[in-house]
Formats: structure tokens, C-alpha cells, sequence
């Protein structure tokens, strides 16, 4: 089981860092006592499902429980059934008490929301000063944005390529009304529509006869393969930008024909060249 431990200096991006093992399909824990860590790793594994792997934040903010985080990733890293790595992120102290100036939080060892200081931060660092030197890998990003960081946690941590990428793909019906929280819609309303087939009408997209009377049109396989071309050819952009997902709708007027049959073999086509793919079908 591969577990990832991510600490570091407050301020410096670990909520990012998290978002980013999220996306690639990490159990993640924020802010776990770490003397619960181990138990939780042993409950998991001892259940059906299993987690392949999981990431957790661990930082100053758990106050008297953080002072077991030494042992704690000593513990684990001795484990043979575990892979455990540990993430430290930090940055200057100028850009930190910058950030939290501006974003006005306050920090776990400032007293009484007090403003963060320069000797807040040497606290801090001085307190996390025996986890950074057992941590695996090292990432300063004063100078770095939240692209520029998921690119660096991408080539330590990432396995590269499709895989590193997430589809969820719905299918809808536009008289339902738009679904919320998509990122791209393609309208199937241009194809064959099996509703006026009486003895498909019922049917619905899951049907083999149905699917098969949509799909064995010639532009319904143009409209196959133009949509996975598009697809494929954004995936790397998205990356760059430090985004591992997609959130992809399929419309047709109800919602039950001809969306549904092509969510279907679109994301049976990802899944089969390597993408993370879910699927669902919002009216049916």
C-alpha cells in the first residue's frame, strides 16, 4: 500500500498538494492525529475494499498530537506491506508572512490571531526541523504558483501519461435542463434519435439495440471519434495547468437514447486507453 505523509511549513501550499493527490485518486486525511494513523492503515487493509493508497496532512495545527509524528513516520517506514513517503513543503519566510497577510488567516502557533510574523515562521520551522530532515522530498515554493507545484508533486509522484488524468462523464436529457458543474457539453441531438422507433421508444440507451441503431450511423461514428480526438488533445494542456480532471456531459433532447449510448462507448474507449473514467446518467 503506498502511503504518502505531507507536512511542512503553514502557508506553503499543502492544501494544494492535497487537491492535487486527491485528483489522482488518493484517500486523503487532513490533519489525523498521527498515533491514529497506523490503526487507520491496518483497518483499511483489513477490510473488502481495499485503499491502494493514501495521502495525510500532517502539521503543526494538531498541536500536543504533533509531537508524534516522528515516531510515527519512523513507524510506518519500517512497515514491508507499506511504501511510505514523506512530502515536506515549505517556503522564505518573507513570502510566507506575505500570504497569510493577505489572505488574513491566521497561523496555528500565533497567539490570539495575532498578525504572522517572521518570528512565528522561525518557530514553526524550528518545530518541523526533525521531520524535514526524514522527509523524502523537498519542494520551496516561494517562487512557485499552484501549477508550478502540482508540476513538481506530478514528477515525483506521478506515474506520467493517461493515467494521471480523470474523466467524469454524465449523460443528460436538455429538457431536464442544463447540469451544473460540467466543463464541456457535446450535443448528441444531431444524431439518429431511436425514440421514433417504436420498438425501441422504451428502450433506453444501456440496450444493445439501441445503442447499435445509434451507433452504426456513419456520423454517429464521426462523432465518435472527433470527440475522443478533442479529448486526447486537451488532456496535456490540462496537465500543464495542474488540472487532472474532466467533467464531461453528453446531451440529447431526453436524456435516455442517444446521450446515454455515446457516454457509454466514449468512456469505455478512455477507460481502455488508460484514463480514470466515471460514469453516470443524471434522467434515467
Amino acid at each position: 500500500m503506498e502511503v504518502v505523509i505531507l507536512t511542512g511549513m503553514s502557508g506553503a501550499g499543502k492544501t494544494n498538494a492535497v487537491n492535487w493527490f486527491e485528483d489522482r485518486g488518493y484517500y486523503c486525511i487532513d490533519n489525523m492525529p498521527p498515533a491514529l494513523i497506523a490503526n487507520f492503515l491496518d483497518l483499511t487493509m483489513a477490510s473488502r475494499k481495499k485503499i491502494e493508497k493514501a495521502a495525510f496532512v500532517v502539521d503543526t495545527r494538531g498541536g500536543e498530537f504533533f509531537d508524534a509524528t516522528k515516531e510515527c513516520i519512523s513507524s510506518l517506514k519500517r512497515r514491508e506491506d507499506l511504501d511510505c513517503r514523506v512530502l515536506f513543503i515549505e517556503a522564505a519566510a518573507r513570502a510566507l508572512v506575505r500570504r497569510f497577510n493577505e489572505t488574513r488567516r491566521s497561523h496555528p502557533l500565533a497567539e490570539n490571531d495575532t498578525p504572522v510574523t517572521r518570528e512565528v515562521i522561525a518557530l514553526e520551522r524550528d518545530k518541523l526541523r526533525e521531520i524535514r530532515d526524514m522527509s523524502d522530498y523537498i519542494i520551496d515554493t516561494t517562487s512557485l504558483k499552484a501549477p508550478g507545484l502540482k508540476a513538481e508533486i506530478e514528477r515525483l509522484f506521478g506515474e506520467g501519461g493517461r493515467n494521471s488524468f480523470a474523466f467524469n462523464i454524465q449523460s443528460f436529457g436538455y429538457k431536464n435542463g442544463l447540469p451544473g458543474e460540467v466543463d464541456a457539453i457535446m450535443d448528441c441531438r444531431c444524431l439518429p434519435n431511436p425514440y421514433y422507433v417504436p420498438s425501441l421508444k422504451k428502450l433506453t440507451g444501456k440496450n444493445k439495440k439501441v445503442s447499435n441503431y445509434v451507433m452504426r450511423q456513419p456520423v454517429a461514428d464521426d462523432f465518435f471519434r472527433t470527440a475522443l480526438d478533442q479529448l486526447e488533445a486537451i488532456v496535456p494542456g490540462y496537465i500543464r495547468e495542474g488540472k487532472y480532471h474532466l467533467n464531461l456531459a453528453f446531451g440529447c433532447t431526453g436524456g435516455h437514447h442517444r446521450s446515454v449510448a455515446m457516454a457509454i462507448r466514449v468512456a469505455q474507449a478512455l477507460r481502455d486507453k488508460g484514463y480514470r473514467v466515471t460514469l453516470e446518467h443524471r434522467d434515467l
